[in-house]
This record gives C-alpha cells, sequence and structure tokens, in this order.
C-alpha cells in the first residue's frame, strides 16, 4: 500500500533522494546502447571533442534521475506515470566518480477532469553533484492516485525488489545508407540546414525482454517490469518507461549522424563536430508503447542560430517524433545540440 497520495503532494512539499553514485562502467554501457558518441565512450577520444573529457549522455542523467526519485520517493507513492516533460536544462557534466543527489518541490496540483481518481502534480527537480553544484534541473508532471481508489500498482511492488537487476539488452544498429550528393551536404553542414526539413530516423520495436531490462536498471514502477500488475494499472499491459522511449530516439538519432559523417569521409569531406545538447522542451509521451509496439522516430529541423558564447558553433533546435505501426503519434520532444559551423 503507498504511503504517499496525491493529498500528500500539496504546493510546496518537498524533499531530497539520493546519494546516487555513478560509474565509469554504466557510463559507458549506456553509451554503447543509446549515444554512441566519442565524449561518452572513451577517455581519449572525448579529449579531442567539444567536451573534453568523458561524461554521461544527458539521456542517463534523466534515467539516473528517475531512479534516484523512484528509490527515494516515488516507490513509495500512489505514482501513475507521468504524461510529460516541460523542459529538462543540462547545467554542467556528469562525471565517472559523481554522487547524485536530487531536490524536489511541489509547485501546483490539480485533479483529473477525465480521472477523478488521479491527480496531476506540477513538480522541479534539481541535482546535485558531491561537489554541490547544480547540474540539472527538469520541471515535468506526474501522476498520482488519490488516497481510498484503487492500487495503480497491483501486487509487484516486492517481486520487483526481490528479483535484482537486470543486465541490457545490446541495441543493434542500422545499416548504413547511400547518402551522396547536395542532400548529403544540406543534412550535415549547418549553414546549409534547411528549417521544416523533416527526416526518417528508423524503427524501433519494444519486445518485453529489452521493456523490463531498462526499467529495472533506470525506472522500476510495477507496470514496467511486471506484466500482471501492468494489466491491473490503468496501462492496461506491459509497457515501456518513457526514458527507454527517449533512449531508443536518440540512438536512431546518433545512427543517422554517424552515417552522414561516414558518408562525408568517403566523399572527402571534413564532417563538422557535433557539441552536446543544453536541454530540451515540451517532451510529450502522448500514449504508451507497448511489448511489441514498433515506433519509428523522425526529425524535422525547427530553427537554428550561431553561438554568441561559442565562436564556430551553431545551436539547432529540432522537433523529434515517435509514432507507433497505427500510425499514432506516441512520441515528441523539441531538443538542441550545438553543431560546429565548418563548411563542406
Amino acid at each position: 500500500m503507498p504511503d504517499i497520495f496525491f493529498e500528500d503532494l500539496a504546493v510546496g512539499a518537498s524533499g531530497q533522494c539520493g546519494p546516487r553514485l555513478v560509474t565509469r562502467d554504466e557510463i559507458v554501457a549506456f553509451a554503447r546502447d543509446f549515444d554512441p558518441q566519442p565524449f561518452h565512450l572513451d577517455e581519449e577520444a572525448a579529449k579531442g571533442t567539444f567536451v573534453g573529457e568523458l561524461i554521461a549522455s544527458g539521456w542517463q542523467t534523466c534515467a539516473l534521475v528517475m531512479r534516484i526519485m523512484y528509490d527515494g520517493m516515488i516507490a513509495q507513492s500512489s505514482s501513475m506515470g507521468s504524461p510529460g516533460v516541460e523542459e529538462v536544462k543540462w547545467l554542467g557534466p556528469v562525471r565517472p566518480g559523481d554522487s547524485l543527489t536530487a531536490h524536489w518541490e511541489v509547485l501546483e496540483t490539480r485533479v483529473s477532469k477525465k480521472r477523478p481518481d488521479m491527480g496531476l502534480v506540477r513538480m522541479r527537480i534539481r541535482l546535485f553533484d558531491q561537489r554541490g553544484l547544480g547540474v540539472y534541473e527538469q520541471l515535468f508532471w506526474m501522476m498520482a492516485g488519490l488516497r481510498g481508489a484503487a492500487s495503480p500498482h497491483g501486487e509487484a511492488r516486492q517481486r520487483e525488489a526481490d528479483a535484482g537487476p537486470a543486465a541490457m539488452p545490446k541495441a543493434r544498429p542500422e545499416a548504413p545508407a547511400a547518402l551522396s550528393g547536395k542532400a548529403l551536404i544540406a543534412q550535415a553542414y549547418f549553414h546549409n540546414l534547411v528549417e521544416g526539413e523533416t527526416h526518417e530516423l528508423g524503427s524501433y520495436t519494444f519486445t518485453p525482454e529489452p521493456i523490463v531490462a531498462f526499467a529495472k536498471i533506470y525506472d522500476p514502477q510495477p507496470f514496467h517490469v511486471d506484466p500482471d500488475s501492468a494489466a491491473r494499472s490503468h496501462f492496461g499491459a506491459l509497457c515501456a518507461s518513457g526514458w527507454h522511449t527517449g533512449a531508443a530516439c536518440m540512438r536512431k538519432l546518433i545512427d543517422r549522424k554517424s552515417r552522414i559523417r561516414e558518408a562525408l569521409l568517403a566523399q572527402g569531406l571534413t564532417p563538422p563536430a557535433m557539441g552536446p545538447s543544453p536541454g530540451f522542451k515540451d517532451l510529450v509521451w502522448h500514449r504508451p508503447v507497448y511489448a511489441g509496439d514498433t515506433i519509428t522516430f523522425a526529425t524535422s529541423l525547427a530553427s537554428k542560430r550561431e553561438s554568441a558564447s561559442r565562436p564556430g558553433w551553431g545551436l539547432t533546435f529540432s522537433r523529434n517524433t515517435g509514432t507507433n505501426q497505427k500510425g499514432e503519434l506516441v512520441y515528441s520532444f523539441v531538443g538542441s545540440v550545438f553543431v560546429e559551423t565548418r563548411g563542406p
């Protein structure tokens, strides 16, 4: 039975969760599966990048925040998941050996108009490392059951705790696509990028084993780790963590960048360097991603501008989406990333 219900999360309520130690091995393991950029994979390779050192993927930081919050608060609550995230700011790097603590506060609450047994709680999370430096900030909505309503979790919480962690199944990158000519340059170089242009990234099928494996590490809410409990929840069946969907989308974005880079090198062109992302906005999990769903991801350039603080670099802002096999939008967010303004 949960100890924390919607009624307990009044405006002004706050708390602290953690600390959580971050290891080099988990940084590299996550990057290999979902964000294989040099500054997430290897110290020596990272020295020659925009970042200059090995750091965790921003999407892994999001997932780690989810796990820190789960262990410190959500596991004791009537959480029913989240419809989305207003904004994430990656304020500083998360390095191997960092110890992370999350501070949360409630900003706004309201009872759902469609579900009188559920309330919506707007929260801010700030993440600090062991030096007291802020490395992350998130604004999001949490769905929580009202006191007296049926449990959204079934009876899986203890079974999940007894099961222990699972190893993450390895992701398989797509085969390189043939790219050449003007279309290639338009997709690669900052000054040639066309606002409004959309590119399909590829598809990812969410099967039960990777759904449960990811959730056991980062988001072990019962509807992500136990099919029986998920069937009794408001979701009705086993579904992927929203951060798993985000990580899968990130992998498709990186695979596309890798294909473009390889094609440029094959033509004797120097690819522009890619930098980190300062954050994203307007992340919405429009529909659950269920076991068996195949999500096709796409990216569309919303805008771009040259960086005022980083000469030789620009910022791109893209709307990234995921659509299931029924043609239903399940996922979207507006992301930003630094791109070197090198010409072809």
